[in-house]
């Protein structure tokens, strides 16, 4: 069964002026089948990395392999490229050629100076995530969603995370084996083999620390020592995992300098099914931080950029847009009773924005005027919409 993705339209877009595309995202996020979903009207190759008689005749003679694999092909798909020996080179010299070429990676080592630096101007990179929560409605086939729906299907995606092999199996227990295997894989493979790190078992010690403490803001100094790691072996762990699409970091946003705080930033996991699995936590009801985690992914997969606001007298701001140089302000609550929090209220005297949003998991929408900002009370698929339109 296939379920559309939102990158489609800006997909296809791309095609008319890139004859190489590069998509990268976490492991089973879906990336292969999207683009072989993309290539079904033309003549196409798909060729794994993985697979040694692919990898070895690439890292051999890439005249060969263009012989042995490109010869007539109108497009061909190379999953997790970045494995190829002087990958980056031989892309070039594929480019140049005339071929048409969609990459893949789980990992943004494919970025870095070693690869795409070589076609800088020439690749276009999307990224891929596991499904949103409109991703998320399609696969459920909702034709209609009602206030009482949607919340149950928030519960359930924010509970097992949005991989498409996840939400397309109905058994709990099976969701949960998925999802312990998947972070198996991304541990020791995406993360400890390509960024060379021979301790995996701090390495996961790491990743359920971090999952045990999202959204809070992190501390390298206080991490390090429960860890009992160096500091620059755990920024290496953070880097390695935030390039593998484990987690993210979001950093402070501020502009004056006097009143707001550190730049330490908050960390929380691109997929919270994952987290769940590594903290071996699945409650019968969302907490905040776990909301929290979950609407910064709709965020992020949505393609927005948030940060935090916190000042030295402790009033803090879940999430901060700046958007086409409007400044917006996102507080998150499980219900809403329409009281407004005491660090959104600072913000909106401070910055004045013209709209903020407070995001409720449980409440019904409505509207409040603050001096002259629009205070909007919505739910997570409202406020997308709503944010869509003011980019």
């Amino acid at each position: 069964m296939y379920i559309p993705r939102t990158i489609a339209p800006s997909f296809q877009k791309l095609q008319q002026s890139y004859t190489l595309i590069a998509v990268v995202g976490a492991r089973q996020a879906g990336k292969t089948t999207f683009l072989k979903e993309q290539a079904k009207t033309r003549k196409s190759a798909y060729l794994l990395f993985d697979d040694p008689d692919v990898r070895n005749l690439f890292d051999a003679d890439v005249k060969k392999f263009e012989r042995q694999y490109l010869e007539g092909v109108g497009v061909a798909i190379l999953d997790e490229v970045q494995y190829g020996k002087d990958a980056g080179i031989k892309l070039k010299y594929l480019f140049e050629q005339g071929k048409t070429l969609w990459l893949t990676s789980s990992s943004e080592i494919l970025l870095g100076k070693d690869i795409l630096s070589y076609l800088v101007g020439r690749v276009s990179v999307v990224k891929l995530y596991p499904f949103s929560l409109s991703e998320y409605l399609m696969a459920q086939d909702r034709k209609e969603v009602t206030p009482t729906i949607l919340q149950r299907d928030i519960w359930e995606h924010a509970l097992y995370g949005g991989y498409p092999k996840v939400v397309l199996t109905a058994d709990i227990e099976l969701k949960k084996t998925i999802l312990r295997d998947l972070f198996e894989t991304m541990i020791l493979k995406d993360i400890a083999k390509t960024f060379s790190i021979e301790d995996s078992r701090t390495l996961e010690g790491c990743a359920r620390y971090l999952a045990l403490n999202n959204g809070a803001i992190f501390s390298y100094e206080s991490a390090a020592k429960v860890l009992t790691i160096s500091f620059a072996t755990l920024k290496k762990y953070l880097d390695a995992m935030e390039k593998s699409y484990l987690i993210t970091r979001i950093i402070p946003f501020y502009q004056n300098k006097n009143k707001e705080i550190s730049k330490q930033p908050k960390v929380y996991f691109i997929d919270t099914g994952l987290r769940n699995i590594i903290a071996n936590q699945f409650p019968p009801e969302l907490d905040g931080k776990l909301f929290e985690n979950y609407v910064l992914c709709e965020l992020i997969k949505s393609g927005f950029l948030p940060k935090y606001w916190r000042t030295k007298g402790q009033a803090e701001v879940d999430f901060v847009l700046e958007l086409n140089q409007k400044i917006i302000p996102l507080e998150v609550k499980l219900s809403t009773d329409d009281t407004i929090g005491k660090g959104l209220l600072s913000f909106i005297e401070l910055y004045k924005p013209r709209r903020a949003f407070i995001v409720f998991y449980a409440g019904k929408e409505s509207k409040k005027k603050i001096s002259q900002c629009e205070l909007t009370f919505v739910n997570v698929k409202r406020l997308i919409e709503e944010l869509k339109k003011e980019n």
